[in-house]
């Protein structure tokens, strides 16, 4: 239950509160918005609440929002709409409100509720907010987190050792903080695991704090073969038997506001750059797609809902940004063509419209083909084993 559920929790939600955003931008300024549709495909329920029917379909993986504009019937086909609720009318079982417009009654939709009829700024409202809300939920988030486990030390405490490993074997006790690593004091819980990882049969030199006193004891990781969790590959790493937790520190609430924008900021300034990286082609190979999205949703699930809320906060930050780069069916794409035709002083041809259409489409199936070569690349072998026990029956 837990490998469905998961990504559904982490891609429905992250990509409902992207067009919520559109939603919400796209009433205050008067747009006509007929359709909100919580998932895609066939609808499982639906009602209409003043001029916008509301749906839940069967397949919950985001949601879109149907807004009266031209390019309608493109946008409908990348969302996952099905009608092009701006122009067709209603099919009979649908209902029919005689006093309602297009697409639930006859009366033809205003010009001025139309998406291109509004000013450029209007329509650039519309068009950021659904990465404006994707950042304050993972600003949300992190509001939350941090109000309710305050902010996490560098020091790492020993939560369980195990007896007869290297480290109960060196004096470490559960609760001593583990402060230096080789007389230098220590960043973090992952530098101590990296560094221990790294040197099986090398003695590491700890700083340990208990009770108020300072200790230094001499620790040797004992060589283990694990396998990669992900390639399946089997190497040899250090161990010396401790699991380690994190220390926080309470944060007040005008503290824990400040923390959590400089952690959005923070967050997004680096998927940026990994961003830029890209397009000199570092990094290629590290992209991972559905695949990749939906293990790491089912291991954050496992390590608790503050672990899950931490991965749909980044997941949200990198559809943010992912959405401002100025690839044409993407929000900074439509970004750039609505004030491009502005400059011009009249629209695109539709004809260039579909051209520029299908480059941005290109674009973005050449990503999708490499992402999802990568995890199948790294979960080959899994994928062999599993064919193999299947035919092999």
């Amino acid at each position: 239950m837990l490998s469905w559920l998961a990504p559904i929790i982490v891609f429905g939600l992250v990509v409902l509160v992207h067009e919520l955003g559109h939603f919400i931008a796209a009433k205050l300024t008067g747009v006509y918005a007929p359709r909100f549709s919580i998932g895609f495909g066939p609808s499982l329920l639906k009602r209409r609440i003043g001029e916008t029917e509301y749906v839940l379909a069967a397949l919950p993986l985001g949601g879109y929002v149907r807004m009266a504009s031209r390019e309608d019937e493109a946008t409908a086909f990348l969302e996952g709409g099905s009608e092009n609720s701006a122009t067709r009318a209603a099919n009979p079982e649908d209902g029919f409100d005689p006093n309602a417009m297009i697409p639930f009654g006859p009366k033809p939709i205003p010009e001025s509720r139309w998406f291109e009829s509004k000013p450029l700024v209007a329509r650039l409202f519309i068009m950021l907010a659904g990465v404006t809300m994707n950042a304050l939920l993972a600003y949300g988030i992190y509001v939350g987190l941090l109000l309710h486990s305050g902010i996490p030390t560098p020091i790492p405490v020993a939560s369980a050792v195990v007896p007869g490993k290297p480290a109960a074997l060196a004096g470490i006790q559960v609760g001593d903080s583990i402060t230096t690593l080789n007389g230098r004091p220590l960043a973090s819980w992952e530098t101590l695991l990296d560094s221990i990882g790294a040197s099986a049969g090398r003695p590491l030199e700890l700083g340990i704090a208990r009770h108020g006193q300072t200790l230094e004891v001499r620790v040797t990781p004992a060589a283990e073969v694990v396998a990669d969790l992900r390639t399946g590959v089997k190497r040899t790493v250090g161990r010396i038997g401790m699991m380690a937790s994190e220390a926080f520190t309470p944060i007040s609430v005008g503290r824990a506001f400040g923390a959590a924008w400089a952690l959005t900021i923070d967050n997004g300034s680096r998927i940026f750059s990994a961003l830029g990286a890209l397009a000199h082609g570092v990094g290629v190979s590290d992209l991972g797609g559905p695949i990749a999205i939906a293990q790491v949703s089912v291991q954050a699930a496992r390590g608790g809902i503050e672990t899950l809320l931490l991965l749909v906060a980044l997941i949200s930050i990198n559809v943010a940004v992912f959405n401002l780069l100025p690839i044409p069916i993407l929000d900074g794409g439509q970004i750039l063509l609505n004030v491009a035709e502005t400059i011009k002083g009249s629209a695109f041809s539709t004809r260039t419209r579909e051209r520029i259409l299908k480059g941005g489409l290109l674009i973005i199936g050449l990503l999708f083909v490499t992402v999802m070569f990568n995890d199948i690349s790294r979960n080959m072998q899994t994928i062999v084993r599993f064919f193999g026990r299947i035919f092999g029956s």
